[in-house]
């Protein structure tokens, strides 16, 4: 190996010192945790994307392995630690690979609301007993 040549390249064309690290927009969407690289950085530029407690806000800021990462998506909160980089981006399995779910199970069902609580979509409003009912059934559970 020359100088000139510079590090040497692994079967997928990237060097081994670019797989320690990745950019942050690419890494969530190689782990699925976005359907497209535009989604992964229209999350950071808004501020949903968190490293090691320190909020991004650059698409381009980059992530090691090691690193805590909290993403906040449709109201729900993912604490992912990231365990690995892809050369591209795979199927499920291969992203699975990537990081390590740190985030809090679910709640169990006796906690949340009931089901009930809820109305049919295109019932109309409720009527004043209906609506009274509802609010007392709210109360109750809280």
């Amino acid at each position: 190996m020359t100088p000139i040549d510079g590090p040497a390249e692994d079967e997928t064309g990237s060097s081994p010192a670019a797989q320690a690290r990745q950019r942050i927009d690419k890494w969530l969407w190689f782990a699925r945790v976005a359907k497209t690289r535009t989604l992964a950085a229209t999350l950071v530029t808004e501020g949903k994307v968190r490293v090691n407690g320190e909020r991004i806000d650059k698409a381009g800021a980059i992530v090691r392995a090691g690193e805590v990462v909290t993403v906040l998506m449709r109201q729900q909160v993912r604490i992912l630690k990231i365990v690995g980089f892809a050369p591209r981006r795979g199927g499920a399995a291969v992203a699975a690979t990537l990081f390590e779910d740190l985030s809090p199970r679910p709640e169990p069902a006796a906690t949340r609301p009931a089901k009930d609580a809820q109305r049919e979509p295109g019932s109309g409003r409720p009527t004043k007993r209906q609506r009274r009912d509802l609010d007392r059934f709210k109360s109750e559970s809280s």
